[in-house]
């Protein structure tokens, strides 16, 4: 991180960051390899059966683990050394592309083995996306987070652009065995940039969350986090439906235009390029109009695409509306990233971001599963065309979840809450614990006071409180009481270490509302044995 305090903010001003610059070069490499898998794998397979089912289940086995392990990655990562926990990662996919090698070159990979391995490699990938997308915020400072996850979609579109093609000529000039022999290369390359990484040792004071609590604590997050909900509902109204015209092309090239491998590995190859044009031309179009028009165009455009796809024969015309539906998908993938990235903060990143992949890997991994069968049972083309019709209706739907939020939120790390004041520290585990905070409010001030509590509420729920409400003494209108409880006194010290700008905010304008000479008087009450002496009140919120 001090690397980067000096590097003036700017589209490309991550790469000179030496270990960003590094990692994203082998994250292009290993990107590359899994597009050449990819073309790899699912030309075998249409080969062998010709079955377009069968061939969108290969897409499918790449992308369901996501769906079973994504959630549990994200939890780890959070709470283990992310440097090893990527090279064990790193080290399974190495030895199953190898494997996929090997059996290729022997002639013993079948359609079922094809199929097993690369759901094994699907299941490394699904451990390894949610640590490695949320390890660019440790390898840059903040102000240039925005530019490295654009430059992180970059990447993978440089990758989209060149594995295809590249894939399609190894494939078809050498066949399919080098292509995953150079995947096993790539996820090499990645572990020796890991293994020179000298990640900073945690700095946390208090101990690593359990497994179980993460999930929990994450998925808690993510229900009050009305934002980061935004961009989960606007991935799944798209992702689903757009998933059809990547599970259908590779049968829709070699069975009814009569290409080849190459043919394959070309319109991959368009896609991608048009995907690097449009990054590089997102900067202006995010200048020109705001997040939510410019994510409704881009779906328009990508269902116009989908059904240009069903209706041309002619390969040319089609690798022109590749450039266009690549260019449609970095619009859309890259404002959905951004915002699942920029909406949540440090310390619930990478579950918050394990929830984006499941919804993306459960809306490709079904889609593709769902229009192979509607291809199989009716055809290719009726199945793009009602693929088109409903990513467009789904995209004027999803009009209803504003991204535009994201912009205005604060979630770095505030600290503004100090340390509870007690008279003997209770034990970690010891709980629940009843935190109750007293204010006085005016009655000109109530309606605009409860709006704000209620804001408080959903941020004190998304931070650790498995209670919370606000009540009103009758005796004396104007006094209110809020109260949250927490499972242990360790949970509500992560509580203090959670609060955000945003928190910060909120919390000084219910300040601004007390009436005049009050200030809010804290107290805690833990439960368990009894404590040597009692809780003294503090001013801690």
């Amino acid at each position: 991180m001090n690397e980067s305090q000096h590097v003036a903010p700017g589209a490309w001003s991550p790469l000179a960051v030496p270990m960003f610059r590094a990692m994203w070069l082998a994250i292009l490499g290993s990107n590359i390899g899994t597009w050449m898998h990819d073309v790899a794998a699912a030309w075998m397979m249409a080969e062998a059966t010709d079955s377009p089912l069968w061939v969108a289940a290969v897409q499918s086995a790449t992308t369901l683990p996501v769906v079973f392990l994504a959630l549990l990655a994200g939890a780890l990562a959070d709470i283990v050394d992310r440097r090893r926990y990527l090279l064990w990662t790193q080290a399974w996919m190495c030895g199953i592309a190898a494997l996929l090698a090997a059996l290729a070159w022997s002639g013993m990979l079948q359609p079922w083995s094809l199929l097993a391995l690369t759901f094994a490699l699907g299941c490394g990938a699904a451990m390894a996306m949610p640590a490695q997308a949320a390890t660019t915020s440790e390898l840059v400072s903040r102000d240039l987070l925005p530019p490295a996850v654009a430059l992180s979609s970059i990447s993978m579109n440089i990758a989209r652009s060149v594995g295809p093609a590249l894939g399609g000529v190894v494939v078809a000039q050498a066949g399919p065995p080098w292509a995953f022999a150079f995947n096993a290369v790539s996820f090499a390359g990645m572990l020796a940039v890991l293994w020179v990484w000298k990640r900073p040792p945690d700095a946390g004071r208090l101990p690593r969350e359990h497994v179980g609590d993460a999930l929990r604590a994450g998925l808690r997050y993510a229900a009050q986090a009305t934002v980061f909900r935004a961009v989960l509902a606007r991935a799944a109204s798209f992702f689903f439906f757009a998933s059809a015209l990547p599970a259908l092309l590779p049968t829709l090239v070699r069975r009814d235009l009569g290409g080849e491998a190459a043919t394959y590995g070309a319109l991959l190859g368009c896609i991608g390029v048009g995907a690097l044009a449009g990054a590089l031309l997102l900067p202006r179009l995010r200048a020109r109009m705001d997040r939510d028009r410019m994510v409704l165009f881009a779906c328009l455009l990508q269902a116009a695409c989908i059904a240009a796809t069903a209706a041309l024969t002619d390969p040319t015309l089609l690798g022109a509306v590749m450039l266009l539906n690549g260019a449609s998908w970095i619009t859309v993938l890259s404002s959905f990233q951004i915002a699942a990235q920029t909406s949540v903060p440090q310390w619930v990143r990478a579950r918050a971001l394990s929830l984006y992949i499941v919804i993306f890997a459960l809306g490709m991994g079904a889609g593709s599963l769902g229009w192979g069968a509607l291809a199989q049972h009716a055809s290719l083309r009726v199945a793009l065309l009602a693929a088109a019709v409903a990513t467009a209706l789904a995209a004027v739907w999803a009009l209803r979840f504003r991204l535009a939020a994201v912009e205005s939120l604060d979630v770095a790390a505030s600290a503004h809450w100090p340390q509870p004041v007690v008279a003997e520290e209770p034990e970690g585990e010891r709980g629940p614990v009843l935190v109750t905070v007293e204010y006085r409010v005016d009655a000109s001030d109530r309606d605009a006071f409860l709006d704000l509590m209620a804001q408080l509420g959903r941020s004190r729920r998304r931070d650790g409180a498995v209670q919370w409400n606000v009540l009103e003494d009758v005796a004396s209108p104007g006094t209110h009481l809020e109260y949250f409880v927490v499972a242990s006194w360790l949970e509500h010290l992560r509580q203090h270490d959670r609060v955000t700008g945003d928190e910060r905010r909120l919390q000084e304008g219910i300040r601004a509302l007390q009436a005049a000479g009050h200030v809010p008087v804290v107290r805690h009450f833990v439960g368990g044995p009894a404590v040597a002496a009692a809780t003294r009140a503090h001013r801690d919120i």
